[in-house]
């Protein structure tokens, strides 16, 4: 991946690279927000225009490809029911509401300045390689084996197009992908398209007032297990993938952790899923063509349009998009985040440091926690194996 992206005065564009970028992410944020959706019997219209809106509002303010993504820790234990109780909707937003008031202490107090000045930079390569091993095995475990054979020769077709096309700007992969994805839908009759036009009607988000009982307890089950995450994902490697994509424009961690935190100031009372940033999805959304902020507009605009005008036929709209298609999209966006922790490996301390955190983000329960302190400590306090291990 190219470190010169050429600045865009307006920083909004709408190209077919733009278009052909809005879908770095889908791999991820898709199957994410419909297992929440389905786990939690959460509110369609009001999960699908919330999360549209963030992405919009983000690339309207960012004006480059920064993601508003679904929070990976959350999401996961709303779908797998681990927190050893029912999580419902009240929970749910609680939980986001927790994790915004946290995320605004940490950036009002300067804490998170404070974090980045504290956290190696191979330490936060770490993280980046061990997110990018979960959604590697994401897609190759979960995604591509589904619909048999079919599905392996789908993604394998994918795979090709993803290779042949990997960086092409002027036939962007990612239009081949959704292409194909969508005739597979048609061909194979899994998308009803009778049943989704009787889907269509006005819908708008449902109001909520989060209750303190449903805060606290969404902070000790929710929000504990993601804080870790988001601070070495969400903030410091997002910082640092924009440094690495966009160096003349890239935000400061304040300005990141700060809109982190008012999404999930505002989603809770309109019904909708916590976001974040990720270092994941704008790694994704470059490496299909997205330069501008124009692609997240385009993003968002489309769960916009299927929230207010085709939330009643979600489950139909969304079988559109075939697994396969998404695995394929999700393993290239985490090969491209693994391959930004090559200006770090310069030393063999600091491979060192980038497979132990990366493997214990990716193996440990709280690994993103554990591994933040385990690499920080190494590398403040073991001087000595670190003049060994370089070369």
């Amino acid at each position: 991946m190219s470190k010169t992206a050429a600045p865009d005065s307006k920083g909004i564009r709408f190209d077919r690279n733009e278009f052909a970028g809005a879908f770095g992410d889908i791999g991820t944020d898709l199957p994410l927000i419909v297992g929440m959706i389905l786990a939690a019997q959460l509110d369609v219209a009001s999960v699908l225009i919330l999360f549209g809106a963030m992405q919009v509002l983000t690339g309207l303010f960012y004006r480059m490809p920064m993601p508003a993504q679904p929070l990976k820790a959350v999401a996961v234990m709303v779908i797998a029911q681990k927190a050893g109780q029912q999580i419902t909707p009240e929970i749910l937003y609680g939980g986001g509401l927790a994790i915004g008031i946290c995320m605004l202490l940490l950036t009002v107090t300067g804490l998170v300045d404070w974090l980045g000045k504290v956290i190696p930079k191979a330490v936060v390569r770490g993280v980046q390689f061990g997110l990018g091993l979960q959604l590697a095995s994401l897609a190759l475990k979960d995604y591509v084996p589904k619909h048999g054979a079919y599905g392996y020769g789908l993604a394998a077709f994918a795979f090709v197009i993803a290779i042949l096309l990997y960086g092409n700007r002027k036939f962007p992969a990612a239009l081949f992908l959704i292409l194909i994805g969508g005739i597979y839908a048609v061909v194979s009759l899994k998308l009803n398209l009778f049943a989704a036009s009787q889907s269509i009607g006005l819908n708008f988000p449902k109001l909520h007032t989060p209750k303190m009982q449903d805060i606290a307890t969404g902070f000790l089950l929710l929000a504990l297990p993601q804080i870790p995450l988001s601070i070495g994902n969400s903030i410091l490697a997002a910082r640092q993938t924009a440094l690495d994509l966009f160096p003349d424009r890239a935000p400061s961690l304040k300005k990141i952790s700060f809109t982190y935190s008012l999404m999930n100031l505002l989603n809770p009372f309109f019904s909708g899923v916590p976001t974040c940033h990720g270092s994941g999805g704008l790694a994704g959304h470059y490496t299909f063509g997205a330069r501008t902020g124009g692609s997240i507009i385009i993003y968002g605009s489309i769960y916009l349009l299927i929230g207010f005008g085709f939330a009643n036929g979600f489950e139909n709209v969304v079988q559109v998009f075939p697994l396969p298609i998404l695995g394929v999209i999700l393993l290239f966006e985490g090969i491209a985040l693994m391959l930004l922790t090559r200006d770090v490996v310069d030393s063999r301390f600091n491979l060192f440091l980038v497979l132990l955190v990366g493997l214990i983000a990716n193996g440990l329960p709280y690994g993103y926690l554990i591994g933040l302190i385990v690499g920080t400590v190494l590398a403040h306090t073991l001087p000595k194996i670190n003049s060994n291990f370089v070369r």
